[in-house]
């Protein structure tokens, strides 16, 4: 269990009694104002330019950006740290990374699923992360990294909200039983059904895959988070199965759609059709520019596709898009720390998002946009919300971005979890040597 972090008393200004914690000087996105946060008993309890009562902490911001705490909505801890195990993804496709884990995955026990989880929950943590959705690979009878998740969850439940996504990434047809050990997977307690239509033998048992989803899940009353269209084949087209399925069932505003960067590849006539049919089913979309930006296209000649799905085009229809990581160093995507602001980073470039008020979007896509997918209630920095926020140490949300800046300070529950010290750079010229940073 990760111990309260006490604060760096360097950092304390007041001494007062009337509130326990007041954050001062804080800057939200980019606004020329700066305000002062008051937490008591874990809660929000002012928000203001100036906070005239002492607290019984005090911290000075000193300008910092500060935002509600990133949501990892998609990733993959079962896999988590296993990079190179047995083998490394020479390649670098998608086909050869699920080759490699059916291999490491016949050696898995449940105390090594959870030391990795531990290790890259902390890094999340640390990166401002509070709230994580993983998909747990069900395909094993055993269910040996279910179980072990199930446990993680228990364990770090005073820091982190995470949901276990009952994932058959061998499909569920195309699995033997996979039908049996979905329903299994829920009734061990796994929180949302996964599917990988896609990935099933046929198109005719994708087509399945989507249903016995979608079927299974307005049974149990769980959200639905599919893998869906995850190729460059233009010729992918389930998430048109599961938009007219979320409808017939009435399920709107339930289900996710992750990946789907066959769209990328569609038609424009036909793309725009999916795309109204997208918003009537209300669908939640999750890009992965990480691993999408070096799986993808790998068979492409030149030109090369960017292979990911069109994020633009969504957003500007009001449809509900997320970044997220994805994978954590694994037979996938070798890199990674468990930082959706990274993932953030990277689709300014891959998905052509440097205009001002996109990249203010971004922010969103990692912070509010996802956490309305994952059915956060309670969340946002305002009074009477429970206290939780992350600091960058940047002014600025552009310059967070920017940076990939480091996360100053992280709150949950009105505490301290994780503290970061800045970098101190010294550059010598001239015999002279003067401290720089990197802010404009």
């Amino acid at each position: 269990m990760i111990p309260r972090f006490k604060f760096d008393k360097s950092y304390l200004l007041g001494v007062g009694v009337t509130m326990e914690l007041i954050l001062r000087n804080a800057r939200f996105k980019d606004s020329l104002e700066l305000f002062d946060i008051g937490i008591d008993d874990g809660k929000f309890i002012s928000i203001k330019k100036n906070i005239p009562e002492k607290g019984d902490e005090e911290i000075d911001l000193g300008g910092r950006f500060v935002s509600p705490p990133l949501v990892e909505l998609h990733v993959h801890l079962d896999a988590a740290l296993t990079v190179g195990e047995p083998r490394y993804n020479l390649g670098g496709s998608l086909l050869e990374g699920i080759d490699i884990w059916s291999e490491r995955k016949k050696i898995l026990t449940k105390e090594d699923v959870k030391n990795r989880v531990r290790k890259a929950l902390k890094w999340e943590l640390a990166n401002g992360v509070t709230r994580v959705r993983t998909h747990v690979d069900i395909c094993d009878p055993t269910f040996n990294a279910l179980n072990a998740l199930i446990e993680i969850k228990e364990e770090f439940k005073e820091y982190i909200d995470i949901q276990i996504v009952a994932f058959p990434q061998e499909g569920i047809f195309s699995f033997p039983d996979g039908e049996e050990l979905m329903r299994k997977a829920m009734e061990k307690g796994a929180d949302v059904v996964g599917g990988i239509p896609h990935y099933e033998w046929t198109r005719e048992d994708g087509v399945k895959d989507v249903i016995f989803a979608v079927a299974l899940g307005k049974e149990l009353g769980k959200m639905i988070d599919l893998h869906i269209d995850e190729t460059d084949d233009d010729h992918s087209r389930f998430i048109e199965v599961l938009a007219a399925e979320t409808i017939k069932n009435n399920y709107e505003g339930k289900v996710t759609a992750s990946h789907t960067t066959a769209m990328h590849s569609y038609n424009n006539a036909y793309a725009f059709k999916l795309l109204s049919w997208i918003k009537k089913a209300n669908l939640n979309m999750v890009t992965n520019p990480l691993d999408n930006s070096v799986l993808q296209a790998r068979f492409d000649a030149y030109p090369k596709r960017r292979g990911h799905t069109r994020v633009k085009e969504m957003d500007e229809m009001g449809i509900n898009v997320s970044i997220a990581d994805d994978s954590i160093m694994d037979p996938w995507y070798p890199l990674g720390l468990g930082d959706p602001l990274q993932a953030a980073f990277v689709f300014v470039h891959y998905g052509q998002m440097s205009g001002y008020n996109e990249m203010m979007r971004l922010i969103e896509m990692i912070t509010t946009n996802p956490a309305k997918a994952f059915g956060a209630t309670d969340y946002g920095i305002k009074v009477g919300n429970t206290a939780d926020l992350v600091v960058f140490d940047a002014p600025r949300a552009i310059d967070a971005i920017r940076l990939v800046a480091r996360r100053y300070l992280v709150i949950k529950n009105g505490k301290a979890i994780t503290q970061t010290k800045p970098y101190e750079t010294n550059i010598i010229l001239n015999g002279k040597k003067e401290q720089i940073n990197f802010i404009k």
